[in-house]
């Protein structure tokens, strides 16, 4: 017969909720056991790429198409924008109530509405008649994305042992950036041979496939337990994060990088196809194969925060993305493309030790202190996207870079904050001892 027996998991609140959990005296064969949690686990993980490739591929969709919507709809380059911070505005909102209801109704449910709806309204919004419909049906599958990241990482750590559950949450964060990059080349491709309604057609079909992908991988959750809403409780986990200035500083640091960031990659599409390079639609989507430099440079964190610390990550990162601002500025397209990979690079890998440094701060509610994470985040592509536009527009390539520039002024003051913090704090305990 059955024996039962209990295990815990953690709630979004940082409660621990028992789980049953069932052993039978059956006897199996370790190799047949071990073949079964392989196979489990190699389907989590496939099911989680194909989930972060459709989600990302769709949530930045029209950042490469910016000059053929400007053209296209009769509209400016910071109008066109909007097309990409509206998604990012309606992820950023999104993001922390999803996450809540994920730890009522389930990870797996809510990652599954999610990318449904963000693919019934992929197949809309090649047909939007003019701009304002496209920036209102574009938030709302910003909003419906939210579900992704709010779930994804949670159905993970819930479903895999520790270990496995890494590198598992690395291939969604490669998803990701694979999706990013591919949705950005494709559609760059296709715009030039059909129009950007026809690319963003594409899209959708290859979110599509990625989504029934991912619904026919993905086991059933074995270790999920319905947590009750508790508004009042989650809203004190909330005000408790945000009273902590080490996750101010480190929220400020991710929002910042992303403006940087975004604020470049918002524009870079219609530096290209302009004189001196003047690149074809799909030449300057391919700009966007740079995007798996961050890939690799996401995957060096360990090492670097082992040698240098956090904030020592965080000076190379700001450093990396300076240099490769500044060399953006040479009009040649061999500097453009090593000032890209640079900044890349920085950026991911900075991204990687803030976010990372989040889930290690907290000893409670991590679930909304990574959500918090990621509004600030998604709140600083908005800001970086849009303001990089109207620069662009206003002065040229040189506006979004010194954007750029003054956000990561800002980074390295935060840091070199918390720098001389933490000595004054080493100082004083050296003084009482």
């Amino acid at each position: 017969m059955p024996t039962a027996a209990k295990g815990k998991v953690a709630t979004a609140t940082g409660s621990e909720t028992p789980v049953p959990t069932t052993t039978s005296h059956v006897r199996t064969s370790p190799k047949a056991g071990h073949t079964s949690r392989l196979s489990r686990s190699v389907r989590i993980r496939l099911a989680l790429f194909a989930l972060g490739l459709a989600a990302f591929a769709m949530l930045f969709s029209t950042q490469a198409l910016l000059p053929d919507l400007s053209s296209g709809l009769g509209v400016g380059a910071d109008a066109a924008s909007w097309t990409v911070s509206a998604t990012t505005i309606g992820l950023a909102v999104a993001v922390l109530p999803l996450s809540t209801l994920s730890e009522r109704f389930g990870r797996r449910r809510m990652m599954t509405v999610s990318v449904a709806a963000a693919v019934a309204l992929a197949a809309v919004i090649p047909f939007a008649p003019d701009l304002s419909t496209l920036v209102v049906l574009r938030a709302l599958q910003g909003a419906a994305i939210a579900g992704v990241p709010a779930s994804a990482v949670a159905y993970l750590t819930e479903e895999m042992a520790p270990r496995a559950a890494v590198g598992a949450v690395g291939l969604f964060i490669a998803g990701n950036s694979v999706g990013g990059m591919t949705g950005r080349v494709m559609t760059g491709w296709v715009a030039e041979a059909y129009g950007w309604r026809a690319a963003l057609g594409a899209v959708a079909v290859m979110g599509l496939v990625a989504a029934v992908a991912f619904r026919l991988l993905l086991p059933p959750s074995r270790n999920f337990s319905p947590a009750p809403l508790r508004p009042r409780l989650v809203l004190r986990t909330v005000g408790g994060h945000l009273s902590r200035p080490l996750l101010l500083r480190l929220y400020a640091i991710g929002a910042l990088l992303m403006a940087a960031f975004s604020a470049v990659y918002t524009v870079i599409g219609f530096r290209m196809v302009e004189a001196p390079f003047n690149l074809s639609a799909g030449l300057a989507g391919s700009v966007f194969v740079v995007y798996l430099v961050g890939t690799v440079s996401s995957s060096m964190t360990g090492p670097a925060l082992g040698r240098l610390g956090r904030r020592g990550a965080l000076y190379l990162a700001i450093a990396a993305v300076a240099a490769g601002l500044l060399l953006t500025l040479v009009a040649s397209l061999v500097a453009v493309l090593a000032g890209l990979v640079l900044l890349t690079g920085g950026f991911f890998f900075g991204h990687a030790v803030a976010s990372g440094s989040v889930s290690r701060t907290v000893t409670h509610g991590r679930a909304q202190a990574s959500a918090l994470y990621q509004v600030a985040y998604y709140l600083g592509a908005s800001a970086g996207g849009t303001t990089g536009a109207v620069l662009y527009h206003a002065a040229g390539w040189q506006g979004p870079v010194l954007f750029g520039l003054a956000a990561l002024a800002v980074t390295a003051g935060i840091t070199l904050y918390a720098t001389h913090r933490a000595r004054g704090e080493r100082r004083a305990l050296a003084t009482a001892a």
